[in-house]
């Protein structure tokens, strides 16, 4: 089951993130929120109240669910700190390793259509340290509606994916 858990009006989003817990127990599923910075962030920087009580009420839920709770993240840095505490395990996803960027680029290159890369592929590829799945992902979209013609293109796409990061000294990704 997927739920929004934001909303517009003050206080409602507090209750969904309720609902979400009190669902996840009573169906004994496992409770998973992505991108879960945006309900726990850091409190000291809080303009409106609002912004405090959700952060609260998520903290409140976290800790009284007996359940299995994953959350992800990119921006660790900024979470609460009492959020951190509530969380057993804190799993850090580092950027792909050379072998893992071949083989991914090996995986869709193929459904591309195009040839098997050569050497001169491998060593632009090899170049790139700062990928994800998701930006091998961001390409297969791109040639949906945009074709790549070779490697070059797909290259230039993943250079293009990699160039955007704020990151590109190679801090790592996750799930909290």
């Amino acid at each position: 089951m997927r739920l929004d858990l934001l909303s517009m009006w003050v206080g409602e989003s507090e209750k969904q993130i309720a609902q979400a817990f009190e669902a996840a127990d009573r169906d004994d599923a496992i409770l998973l929120i992505d991108e879960v910075d945006g309900f726990l962030q850091d409190r000291r920087g809080a303009r409106q109240s609002w912004e405090t009580t959700q952060v609260n009420e998520m903290l409140t839920q976290m800790e009284a669910f007996s359940g299995i709770f994953i959350a992800s993240t990119n921006l660790m840095d900024n979470l609460d700190a009492a959020a951190l505490r509530r969380f057993d395990l804190k799993v850090q996803f580092h950027y792909l390793k050379t072998p893992q960027t071949r083989a991914l680029y090996q995986h869709h290159s193929a459904a591309m259509g195009l040839s098997a890369p050569d050497d001169a592929v491998w060593q632009v590829l090899d170049g790139l340290h700062v990928l994800a799945p998701g930006d091998f992902a961001v390409v297969a979209r791109q040639h949906r509606f945009r074709p790549f013609r070779d490697h070059v293109d797909v290259l230039a796409a993943l250079q293009a994916e990699q160039k955007l990061k704020p990151d590109v000294g190679g801090r790592g990704i996750g799930f909290v």
